[in-house]
């Protein structure tokens, strides 16, 4: 049987414009958050109409002009299906959003799973991130990826900064705050890192701190207790700018269970040395 290959350049198009939907969405309620219904799912995680209409935005883009390909969306949920599946975070920093703090994005990637031909004529191994897409709309900056292609910022190429030892580099990094069941693995990460780095960051959006990764801004970035949905387009994105963006357990092709780091050729093994010995390997 034979596989099927993936319109990478068209996928790429219909994430763009479904980003820039969903923004818009988001950037008319901006100004306007005391009307906005809330609801709490959980403990400090929480949705409003705005992630809901900006996810259904883009769901209806990507449905049209990709039909085949699966959908996972962080609010109304989904299943992979086809050779791809698009993973979807409307509203990449929530929290954020609803206090007025103009740092979140919408989050678009594509992951092509095992078999699908992407470049050439032979199959994937293994599920591959193959696009990301995130557009931060505070900012007007559209990070976009494609596999084997690049990265770019708005038109101009990016690249992962060059910085060759932690101890030169600014790290992002997200404290627990939902999900507290691996704070005693992550907290001694976090004083690592303070005591050896030139400071860690902490901005609240996982999508876009992979992005800074991605073009310099950051040397490199870890985060444990992550959706899928949160790192599909940055670690293409990352990967596509010459970093290295993984799953902290080195199990997954990608971090799909949501324990990152990323960084550059230099960093991100440092950081993953770092990482490596409060990690619980029984889990």
């Amino acid at each position: 049987m034979s596989s099927t290959r993936l319109p990478l350049s068209d996928c790429l198009d219909a994430a763009v414009t479904a980003a820039h939907a969903a923004a818009a969405i988001l950037q008319s309620y901006s100004n306007n958050r005391a009307e906005l219904v809330i609801d709490k799912k959980t403990r400090n995680d929480l949705v409003s109409q705005a992630d809901r209409e900006a996810e259904q935005a883009v769901i209806e883009i990507l449905r049209e002009r990709t039909p085949d390909l699966g959908i996972v969306a962080e609010e109304s949920g989904g299943h992979t299906s086809g050779a791809a599946s698009w993973y979807i975070d409307p509203l990449d920093g929530t929290t954020n959003f609803l206090h007025g703090i103009p740092q979140y994005a919408v989050s678009i990637g594509l992951i092509a799973h095992a078999g699908t031909l992407v470049d050439g004529d032979t199959p994937l191994a293994e599920d591959t991130p193959v696009i990301g897409v995130v557009y931060d709309p505070n900012r007007e900056e559209l990070f976009t990826a494609m596999h084997g292609v690049g990265a770019w910022l708005n038109e101009h190429r990016i690249s992962c900064s060059r910085t060759e030892v932690l101890a030169e580099s600014v790290l992002a990094s997200g404290f627990p705050f939902r999900d507290f069941s691996f704070a005693d693995q992550y907290m001694p990460t976090l004083h690592e890192a303070i005591n050896t780095t030139r400071g860690v960051r902490r901005l609240g959006a996982a999508a876009l701190d992979l992005a800074w990764v991605a073009c310099g801004r950051y040397d490199g970035y870890w985060e444990m207790g992550l959706a899928p949905w949160d790192v599909a387009a940055g670690t293409v994105i990352v990967r596509e700018a010459g970093g290295i963006c993984e799953d902290m357990r080195h199990r997954t092709p990608w971090p799909i269970k949501g324990y990152v780091y990323a960084g550059n050729t230099h960093t991100a093994p440092a950081l993953d040395a770092m990482i490596q010995p409060h990690l619980k390997k029984t889990e």
